[in-house]
């Protein structure tokens, strides 16, 4: 395997913005931010914890089209627009990592890129190889 490996998931701002859904260097993955967007439409329009759900799932596709799993995360961060949210958002994110227990950070912030968006996440994986 090279070094560094891009792994897209096809949506036109990754060209558009210049970046990634993830990248593999060595046995690192980085997964960009990621929200509850899907075909332009959002998922869970009001609904934190629906909206945790999805990007925790299309966070575990990333990592997996880059070789690892959800049990080789080691971080997230999450950015949230109202930190009231926090027990909804956490229940969510228990339900992917009680067991795994990444560092993780929430912090408010004032929006994300689409007004019915209430959370984005980032992940960093290491793997066994």
């Amino acid at each position: 395997m090279s070094k560094r490996r891009n792994i897209a998931s096809g949506v036109r701002y990754e060209e558009l913005v210049g970046y990634s859904r993830a990248v593999r260097h060595g046995n690192r993955i980085e997964v960009s931010g990621t929200t509850a967007l899907s075909d332009g439409q959002v998922v869970g329009a009001g609904n934190p914890t629906e909206q945790t759900r999805f990007v925790l799932q299309k966070i575990a596709m990333a990592i997996q089209d880059a070789g690892g799993a959800m049990e080789d995360v080691i971080r997230t961060r999450m950015y949230v627009t109202n930190i009231n949210d926090w027990e909804a958002i956490g229940k969510a994110h228990q339900e992917f990592f009680g067991k795994i227990k990444p560092a993780t950070t929430m912090v408010e912030i004032s929006r994300l890129i689409h007004p019915d968006l209430v959370i984005e996440i980032e992940a960093t994986a290491m793997t066994e190889s």
